[in-house]
């Protein structure tokens, strides 16, 4: 059985303005979008601080944290209400805490995996929480390749908890973006290809239309 895929926009910059030109790009689309946040010790990119962070009052806002202490920023995650905050599996504390306090709260809560993680080892965090992010390009860069290697990571996952909701986060463009969701994907977050585009409306329909296309996969 094929899962229903949501395409999720991504927002990922360090700039105030570009922040707010993202969101109405984007705004006139979609109601769900995924919000990067980097603090440039975990990875050595640097975005926006959370404490700069919004969105507007009618999105489903998924929060990534790319951040080496989690704990660090759980008042202001909490004071964002995000519908969901995705934390690292490799952030330098125990997690767990962490999300009995935003499941407390209602936030849904996700574990992110980047390249070199196995599912295996994670298995705790795991079983603790509603959403797994596999990161499959450079942690805190758009515009990197995909690596379609990361796609064996899923059914690992699956088995662990099928009722997960799973996506992909890494170098989703036209060429990919149709094997991607055929792969027992929930969510294929997509940024780079909208953030450059001319027409990110006309992209994202291009993109839905590639994922509803029967036939053959390669």
């Amino acid at each position: 059985m094929i899962r229903t895929v949501s395409i999720v926009p991504a927002i990922l910059t360090d700039n105030k303005v570009d922040y707010r030109n993202q969101i109405e790009r984007i705004n006139v689309f979609t109601r769900r979008v995924q919000i990067d946040i980097a603090d440039g010790i975990f990875v050595p990119t640097t975005t926006l601080d959370i404490t700069n962070v919004w969105w507007p009052k009618n999105w489903e806002a998924d929060l990534h944290l790319m951040v080496a202490k989690p704990s660090e920023h759980v008042d202001t995650i909490l004071k964002l209400n995000p519908s969901l905050c995705i934390l690292h599996a490799e952030a330098g504390e125990n997690l767990l805490p962490i999300f009995e306090e935003l499941k407390k709260n209602d936030i849904k809560t996700g574990l992110a995996l980047l390249p070199p993680t196995f599912p295996g080892v994670v298995k705790q965090y795991i079983d603790a929480v509603d959403h797994v992010l596999i990161l499959a390009g450079q942690p805190g860069v758009q515009g990197s390749p995909a690596d379609l290697m990361q796609m064996e990571k899923i059914q690992l996952i699956r088995n662990m908890k099928p009722e997960l909701e799973i996506s992909w986060d890494g170098g989703a463009n036209m060429t990919n973006i149709r094997a991607l969701a055929h792969a027992d994907l929930d969510v294929i977050n997509v940024g780079s290809v909208l953030a450059t585009a001319e027409n990110p409306a006309q992209v994202f329909d291009e993109l839905v239309a590639e994922i509803d296309k029967n036939g053959v996969v390669l």
